[in-house]
């Protein structure tokens, strides 16, 4: 977490320093570093699968939430972190937009527990 930290920090304060004269350069330095980040978090990805994968063995044939789930979390931050980069580059209208797909694209995925969960209500 330090390392991501300090990268975080460094970025930003080339980034500051950049701004003023070359403006494109800045948003190259955040995006650069955005990306190593991004890297180094999905380096992890592994150990986190692994307890997925056995939570899913446990679940049987239940185990088709547990992947609705981890769609619906992967939308949210790929769509966080595009809108983020749109934001931050001053195209802001973009950024919204990629939000508001996100937020369809959830509720597009979570159809199948909503009906789930309508049987559910219904059969009591």
């Amino acid at each position: 977490m330090v390392k991501v930290a300090v990268i975080g920090v460094i970025a930003i304060f080339l980034a500051m320093s950049l701004k003023s004269d070359k403006q494109e350069f800045a948003m190259l330095v955040i995006l650069a570093a955005s990306l190593i980040i991004l890297g180094l978090a999905l380096s992890k990805i592994d150990d986190v699968l692994s307890v997925i994968h056995m939570v899913e063995s446990y679940l049987g044939d239940n185990s088709v939430y547990i992947n609705i789930l981890l769609k619906m979390v992967g939308i949210t931050y790929v769509a966080e972190f595009s809108s983020n980069l749109c934001k931050d580059a001053g195209y802001g209208a973009v950024g919204n937009q990629i939000e508001f797909f996100g937020k369809v694209m959830i509720i597009a995925v979570s159809i199948p527990v909503i009906k789930s969960l309508i049987q559910t209500i219904s059969a009591f």
